[in-house]
């Protein structure tokens, strides 16, 4: 069973993704911070995270930045989903190392 990690600061975005995630076979770990995603990253090694690019304090490009900087984590695949849906902020994720780019509002 492939575990995700979930990164968003809005609990029922959470919420559904979690229950959509499980449902589909997937164990699904939420967190609500840059600083709580970095850490359960670098602890759990999850097989994918999703990630959100408007964190409080620590916001999801520098996640993604420091997951895929260090050689411990820079495997794992960061699928971004984000309401910033601009050109130049698609780019910026991608260039950062983003596997995928979701934008909000998005079909469960």
């Amino acid at each position: 069973m492939a575990n995700v990690l979930v990164v968003d600061d809005e609990e029922d975005l959470l919420e559904l993704i979690r229950y959509n995630l499980n449902k589909e076979g997937y164990r699904v770990t939420c967190v609500a911070t840059g600083e709580e995603a970095i850490n359960e990253a670098k602890s759990a090694l999850p097989d994918l995270v999703v990630l959100d690019l408007l964190l409080p304090s620590v916001d999801g490009l520098d996640v993604c930045k420091t997951l895929k900087g260090d050689p411990k984590t820079q495997h794992i695949p960061i699928v971004m989903l984000t309401a910033k849906s601009e050109e130049a902020d698609v780019v910026t994720g991608l260039e950062l190392g983003a596997d995928d780019y979701i934008t909000k509002p998005f079909s469960p």
